[in-house]
């Protein structure tokens, strides 16, 4: 590799001592990587933050509707928290022990268990495993594998599980598939109950059902070209994939006929655990037991743990045969423990499934007021806002064509109002909602105001106006 002649010029000294958003942005822009996503939506730089406000550089105050894609299950900087971190780093105790035995770890192996669903804690183990979400999914496959000795993986129709190989390929987004598409060569792309754009053209209870009969043909049909699969991997609620739930009566019959068949059913409860739907884990809605629970984001408090929960039986690993050089983060452990039981004692899933109802409630109002909302839906804390071309021409099942500008737009007018949230679903036209758990009846409604402005504003094609005080309106002090 040839030498370079001269060194790469060095930004200003002015520039690089300059710590203002604006500076602090650019310099961001020129010097990550080209996949950093939010930033460019979000262009905001958090220096503080409490409960759901985050401050940034600028000033400026936001209610928090993005909590760490899901991950902040009790806002930002709890008390509890906090202390619990405090506590271990005060106490000389190793941050970094691999999978070696510690008191934290123990401490959060109880915490877990004691909200577990109880069919599932009376005969399992837990594997702890990369530090991400991708990293447990990755996990729970080749667990499955190994256990069945298949190779093969039924997933769904706007699934996202992560950005590694193997939930890459059981991820239904084609765009970022596509650079790995022999990731996806393993699996078997079933339908998702969708009500909004049902892929039989019907929705509701019959989509679901026929939804259900292919699934069961395929697996059963000797001439349908589908080998016996390792693993059904689904979301009890589709986050990425727009806020879309499954109903509880086609969850249970994935598990009637994975149960029937022998194929361990892997739950990824990664966004949707520790509370966010209105029930502690969201399959409890359907009454339901996985074979496997895959488990990130909130558990970790705020920071990165991953875990696999499964069932005892498909303990087949050998020693060594999946592991994490950052399987035991110490900090997350505490951090976790802390949430786990907080959410527990405060009962913090039925005030999730309270906010929830009360957000979908107002968020049908938009329906019904403007043209360009298609559909509302979520559950619990777990909301989504999919807006469409009310010009458009609607589809077999009534769904008029997705609006992404539209999208992108009210998530800029919500912003400037001092609120935060993200876009996904397909074609990243949905709205989505991610308070945490601990939101104020207060902020509840400043957030459900704010919203609905954006929303006046975009569909009636005024420019977004920031509210007085640089969005510090009620409810977003810390």
């Amino acid at each position: 590799m040839p030498t370079p002649t001269t060194a790469p010029e060095a930004p200003p000294a002015a520039a690089a001592g300059d710590g203002s958003a604006g500076a602090i942005l650019r310099r961001q822009a020129a010097r990550e990587s080209a996949a950093r996503t939010y930033p460019r939506a979000l262009p905001v730089v958090p220096v503080r933050a409490r409960g759901m406000t985050v401050e940034a550089a600028d000033g400026r105050r936001y209610l928090d509707c993005l909590s760490g894609a899901g991950t902040l299950a009790l806002g930002h900087n709890h008390p509890a928290v906090i202390a619990a971190i405090r506590a271990v780093l005060d106490s000389g105790a190793p941050l970094h022990a691999l999978d070696l035995a510690t008191p934290a770890k123990d401490a959060f192996t109880d915490a877990l268990f004691e909200v577990l669903p109880p069919a599932l804690a009376a005969d399992c183990k837990v594997q702890f495993c990369g530090p991400a979400g991708t990293d447990a999914v990755e996990a729970a496959l080749k667990l499955a594998r190994t256990a069945t000795g298949r190779r093969g993986v039924l997933a769904f129709t706007g699934a996202y599980h992560g950005h590694t190989a193997g939930a890459l390929g059981a991820s239904g987004d084609v765009a970022v598939r596509e650079p790995v598409e022999d990731a996806a060569a393993a699996a078997v792309r079933l339908p998702f109950p969708y009500d909004y754009r049902c892929p039989f053209g019907i929705g509701g209870e019959r989509g679901a059902e026929l939804g259900a009969r292919l699934a069961e043909s395929l697996l059963d049909d000797p001439k349908g070209g589908v080998l016996p699969p390792a693993a059904m991997l689904l979301e009890p609620v589709q986050g990425e994939g727009g806020a879309v739930p499954a109903p509880d009566g086609w969850l249970r019959r994935m598990r009637e006929i994975t149960a029937a068949r022998g194929i361990p059913l892997v739950v990824d409860e990664v966004q949707t655990g520790v509370g966010r739907t209105g029930a502690y884990w969201a399959v409890e809605h359907a009454g339901i037991t996985p074979d496997v629970m895959v488990l990130s984001k909130a558990i970790g408090g705020s920071l990165p743990l991953a875990v696999v929960v499964y069932r005892a039986g498909l303990d087949v690993w050998r020693p060594g045969a999946h592991a994490g050089t950052f399987r035991g983060n110490q900090l997350a452990m505490a951090a976790g423990a802390a949430t786990l039981r907080i959410v527990r004692e405060e009962r913090l899933p039925s005030r999730a499934a309270e906010l929830g109802e009360r957000m979908l409630g107002r968020l049908r109002e938009l329906e019904r007021r403007f043209p360009c909302v298609g559909d509302v839906r979520g559950r619990g804390l777990m909301l989504g806002i999919e807006f469409v071309d009310p010009e458009g021409e609607a589809g077999p099942s009534g769904a008029l064509p997705a609006a992404p500008e539209t999208a992108a737009a009210v998530q800029r007018a919500c912003l400037e109002r001092g609120l935060i949230l993200e876009t996904g679903g397909r074609h990243g036209a949905v709205a989505r909602l991610l308070p945490p758990l601990t939101m104020t009846d207060t902020q509840c409604e400043a957030v459900l105001d704010r919203l609905a402005d954006a929303v006046q504003a975009v569909a009636r094609g005024v420019r977004a106006v920031p509210v007085p005080g640089g969005g510090r309106g009620e409810g977003a002090a810390p």
